[in-house]
């Protein structure tokens, strides 16, 4: 038993996913109503969705506490990064829907209640950001748990000993453990995973929507492939490729069975760990991401409007679209502290066309139900992408020192 138990562990965690896949789609078309394999893709998303508030919380803390170096620099590139990647993924999905204007089957409107207007986002994003501290970790709201674990972080740095920061410190580094721990079961988490989606969503539901999926996915693609690589390219001037896919297969592939950004947060610190990259940097920059850096969200957002204002026969004008891109920005990075995510946000940007909010919330349902393929593809570029930009902005810190960078991974 020994024996075989460290054989397995010998074996690349990449390989191991793909192999717990597999077996969960074999086991979901031999024995579809098996109440036990679901199970445990529901305990390996709680454990990562338990452990990541409290990861995020003590490591952003350790981090500012232990800092000694200017990492100033670095942050100010990140986000803008961040930023600046999703209003391109915006741009880019008005790209693609006016090359292929695509309409939709109007559902029942779903029964959740949007935001009023971009004021509400920005209202809800900075009731978030002063929410009690205890509560934000409870209720993994990471606009919150940034903002007390920076002004933790800060006072440990001005006020505490070195003992107690290193007291801190050691406790970064046990719950870093018990993440890695938890990552090891990522095989058996996404054979669960993998199981649910496939024996409870048959591919018929999603026939009336394919275009739809197509723009929506296709835009994802575009960036995942095209701009992001060119967007690293101008900052590194070297081959982005071997970064990009690197961040995809340890990322991408798990958040995308997740569908969880937030969950995915214990992946994209044992990715940045294995690119060699600053721990005080990566514990903050990577939660940072998880809130602002919604490429998928903006994309979802953009493309879903613009297929309403088809359907209705809306004609959008080029400046329009450009509103409408900056106001998908603004939204997506908002979409993490709103209840429902990106969808929740369609209504909001409906409203630039003057789009009724019943019609616009008759869209919501139709995001709900594609949302098996949407929603992973979203998340898988998220968050892939929240890693991918952190690297960047490291690695050309390094090569603006004149210091060498290996891009091959």
């Amino acid at each position: 038993m020994v024996t075989a138990f460290k054989k397995w562990q010998s074996i690349s965690l990449i390989l191991r996913i793909v192999c717990g896949l597999v077996v969960g789609v074999l086991l979901a078309l031999s024995m579809p109503d098996n109440g036990v394999v679901p199970i445990f893709g529901s305990l390996f998303v709680g454990l990562l969705k338990g452990i990541a508030p409290v990861l995020v919380f003590v490591l952003v803390i350790s981090a500012l506490a232990n800092a000694s170096g200017d990492i100033g620099g670095r942050f100010k590139t990140v986000v803008f990064l961040y930023v600046a990647g999703t209003l391109l993924a915006a741009a880019a999905a008005v790209c693609f829907s006016f090359a292929m204007p695509v309409g939709m089957v109007l559902t029942d409107a779903a029964t959740n209640t949007p935001p009023g207007g971009i004021g509400e986002v920005i209202k809800t994003i900075l009731g978030n950001m002063v929410a009690n501290p205890v509560a934000a970790i409870m209720n993994a709201n990471y606009v919150g748990i940034l903002c007390w674990a920076i002004i933790f972080g800060m006072g440990f740095k001005k006020l505490a000993s070195d003992g107690t920061r290193e007291m801190v410190a050691e406790l970064a580094a046990v719950v870093s453990r018990a993440v890695t721990w938890i990552i090891q079961l990522a095989p058996f988490g996404i054979m669960g995973l993998v199981y649910s989606a496939v024996s409870e969503n048959g591919m018929s539901i999603f026939m009336d929507y394919g275009m739809l999926l197509v723009v929506l996915v296709g835009t994802m693609f575009i960036m995942t492939f095209i701009v992001n690589p060119l967007i690293v390219f101008m900052f590194l001037r070297k081959n982005p490729y071997s970064l990009n896919w690197k961040c995809l297969r340890t990322s991408g592939v798990t958040a995308f069975f997740t569908r969880s950004s937030a969950a995915n947060i214990p992946v994209n610190m044992e990715l940045c760990k294995e690119l060699g990259l600053d721990e005080d940097f990566y514990s903050v920059s990577v939660p940072l991401g998880a809130t602002i850096n919604m490429e998928g969200a903006a994309i979802t957002i953009t493309v879903m409007t613009l297929a309403v204002a088809h359907t209705l026969g809306i004609q959008v004008d080029i400046p329009t679209a450009i509103i409408l891109s900056v106001l998908a920005t603004v939204g997506a990075c908002g979409a993490s502290g709103v209840a429902g995510g990106s969808l929740l946000l369609i209504p909001m940007a409906c409203s630039l066309f003057g789009i009724s909010n019943d019609i616009a919330m008759q869209a919501v349902g139709v995001g709900f139900i594609i949302g098996v393929i949407q929603d992973s593809c979203e998340t898988a570029l998220n968050s892939s992408t929240d890693a991918l930009f952190a690297a960047t902005a490291e690695f050309k810190e390094r090569l603006d020192r004149g210091e060498e960078v290996n891009m091959n991974f």
